[in-house]
């Protein structure tokens, strides 16, 4: 039987996200999003590093797609690989086209908004437990 993970019911193929090092093509992992059944409702995402106190989730989203209101215990950076997106976080709004990046400090909420086609890339680093 094949390794696979569940992808919100679809089987993605297992990857690892952990190691000493780890190598990734972002415009393939885009298009993998895109080709699978989950992208059709608007946004599909995965995580391609998992550690305890760091992760990169890809996320690829439609255009006119909303992620509603979240915050992370950690900082959080927002690329923008392609597409545009308008996010509200901290009380302000952002304009973020393809290249553009904002980092948002620890529990800052936050909501965004594909004006088109996009993909982002969400890096979370949690703080040093005591």
């Amino acid at each position: 039987m094949p390794n696979t993970t569940q992808s919100r019911g679809a089987a993605r193929a297992a990857e690892r996200t952990v190691g000493p090092w780890l190598d990734f093509d972002l415009k393939d992992q885009i298009e993998q999003l895109r080709q699978e059944p989950y992208w059709q409702s608007g946004r599909n995402s995965k995580t391609i590093a998992h550690y305890a106190d760091f992760r990169l989730v890809m996320t690829a989203l439609k255009a006119n797609t909303t992620i509603q209101e979240h915050r992370t215990a950690g900082r959080l950076a927002v690329q923008i690989l392609q597409g545009h997106v308008q996010m509200h976080a901290g009380g302000r709004d952002f304009d973020l086209p393809t290249g553009r990046i904002l980092v948002l400090d620890q529990t800052v909420p936050y909501e965004l908004h594909a004006t088109e086609d996009s993909a982002l890339l969400l890096t979370v680093a949690w703080p040093e437990e005591d």
